[in-house]
């Protein structure tokens, strides 16, 4: 959860301070300066979504370090959902093959946490 946690608030932070930085990460290709029409709102909403990507790195930092399982717990289904939405608008033409690769990454994140927290349990229910 830290590790996750770190990462999406670097990349929160990418995305405050160097936005197509980002975009290529993505897969996005990045519009040069100026070249970007009237009405064309990508950059707030980049900067909108890097916010809360540094703030959600924060909340998994501050969880993790509380050992709050209850949160972990309720990442995992939201989580593969994302992975979800992600991989449903590649598959369909509404985002870049590169964006798969932030699906995978959440939906790879929620596995693991999943197995995590079940093997914990496991062990706590053995110690017993």
């Amino acid at each position: 959860m830290a590790v996750f946690g770190v990462l999406a608030a670097a990349l929160g932070v990418v995305g405050l301070v160097a936005p197509d930085a980002l975009l290529t990460v993505m897969g996005f290709e990045p519009v040069p300066d100026g070249g970007r029409a009237d009405g064309d709102h990508t950059l707030v909403f980049l900067t909108a979504s890097s916010m809360a990507a540094l703030n959600m790195g924060v909340y998994y930092v501050l969880a993790s370090l509380a050992d709050w399982k209850a949160f972990f717990r309720w990442t995992v289904p939201f989580r593969l959902l994302t992975c979800a939405v992600f991989t449903l608008a590649v598959v369909t033409g509404r985002a870049p093959a590169g964006f798969l690769g932030v699906g995978l990454w959440e939906g790879l994140g929620a596995l693991v946490t999943g197995v995590a927290l079940r093997y914990e349990k496991r062990g706590n229910a053995d110690a017993s």
